[in-house]
């Protein structure tokens, strides 16, 4: 853990869309994690995005998008 509590790793927020409801947030939250490299991932559900702390090297921002369809929604 970094400073503040914050998992350490570079951070990329994806604009999402296409979430509607608290099970689309957990869904997109899942498929990211389940991603190698990806240390955590959370979705602001109001904003429509989904912030994710990765290990750079480890994963790359077209296979995070890729899970993010491959659930279903639209990233960008």
């Amino acid at each position: 853990m970094g400073l503040f509590g914050k998992p350490k790793g570079d951070e990329l927020v994806l604009k999402v869309e296409g979430m509607t409801c608290g099970h689309c947030k957990m869904h997109v939250e899942k498929a990211l994690s389940g991603l190698k490299g990806v240390k955590s991932a959370t979705v602001d559900l109001g904003k429509q995005t989904a912030t994710v702390v990765y290990e750079a090297g480890a994963v790359t921002r077209a296979q995070m998008a890729k899970a993010v369809e491959d659930a279903g929604y639209k990233a960008s």
